[in-house]
């Protein structure tokens, strides 16, 4: 476990604390090393009525106690200051998360956030796009070491169970609070849960496959080649369907759509545009970016 808290690279970071087992042993660990700087970030979701502020407090508290810098705000306050409110919970709730880390490593001079995601986290977010049928890049999971939107993300502790963490604040004698809507059979999430929690096999399989898809893509994205802002469609149609993907990946994002908004049927739209002679000559993308096929070639305007 100290091995994997030793992978972190020495600075100054912002770590998410929620108050669950998982981010007090991430907090607990990370405060032994003398080569970081740590701010605790904790946002209170205000979904649970009085259990929401009994964690802030407690987190607070937890945070005096060890030494340790604290910024604690509510879902309301970062939603006002980045006037944005995504109507899926999940996403409003993750937005908020994100922009909020945002700002606390920002403000304080940070080098990013250090999240308490873990194997078992890992197992279900691959199960769960496994069954929302999510390609290969979906099925990689959550990485190490990431940047979305400009925000520096480490998860040291991937490989690393659940129970190992209870266990390691046990030994130790650190209590920790329970988030009572993990129970809850409303989020899907929960669900995989509990039934991960009974076929262990099945987690490292699934961890397993996240492994493997993560040299798959990665080597589709070393390999795909760069395509011009106007290139010829047959060089796209000539290539491997995943290297064709992955080009067409790479030639959206360059001009300027979002990555979270290139979507599997986005990128056949464009291999179709370039392959297919009788698809449309032009088509809108994500982003409002408008694509034309001149002759052989693609482009945009």
């Amino acid at each position: 476990m100290r091995e994997a808290i030793g992978q972190v690279p020495p600075g100054d970071y912002a770590i998410g604390v929620s108050g669950g087992a998982d981010s007090v042993a991430l907090l607990s660990l990370l405060r032994e090393r003398n080569d970081l700087r740590l701010r605790v970030a904790h946002l209170n979701h205000r979904t649970r009525g009085m259990e929401n502020d009994i964690e802030s407090a407690f987190v607070e508290g937890l945070a005096a106690k060890w030494g340790i810098a604290c910024t604690i705000a509510t879902l309301e306050e970062v939603e006002l200051a980045d006037k944005m409110r995504d109507p899926n919970p999940s996403a409003r709730y993750r937005a908020a998360r994100l922009a909020f880390f945002r700002s606390v490593v920002r403000d304080n001079g940070l080098r990013g956030v250090i999240l308490a995601h873990h194997a078992d986290d890992q197992a279900e977010t691959i199960l769960q796009r496994l069954l929302r049928g999510s390609g290969p890049a979906g099925l990689v999971g959550m990485r190490g070491q990431c940047e979305v939107g400009g925000l520096m993300i480490f998860r040291p502790l991937l490989e690393i169970d659940g129970r190992s963490l209870r266990d390691h604040l046990l030994s130790i004698g650190q209590d920790w609070r329970e988030d009572s809507s993990n129970r809850a059979d409303r989020y899907f999430r929960n669900v995989l849960r509990r039934y991960l929690a009974t076929r262990p096999e099945l987690g490292v399989a699934l961890r397993k496959l996240g492994g493997a898809m993560r040299q798959w893509v990665d080597w589709t994205r070393d390999n795909a080649p760069s395509l011009p802002e106007m290139f010829d469609g047959e060089v796209l149609a000539d290539l491997p369907s995943p290297l064709a993907e992955e080009s067409a990946r790479k030639w959206l994002l360059g001009r300027g759509v979002r990555p979270d908004r290139i979507d599997p049927a986005t990128i056949e739209a464009l291999c179709r545009m370039a392959g297919d002679a009788a698809s449309a000559p032009r088509r809108q993308f994500p982003g409002q970016l408008m694509v034309r096929r001149r002759g052989r070639f693609i482009g945009t305007g």
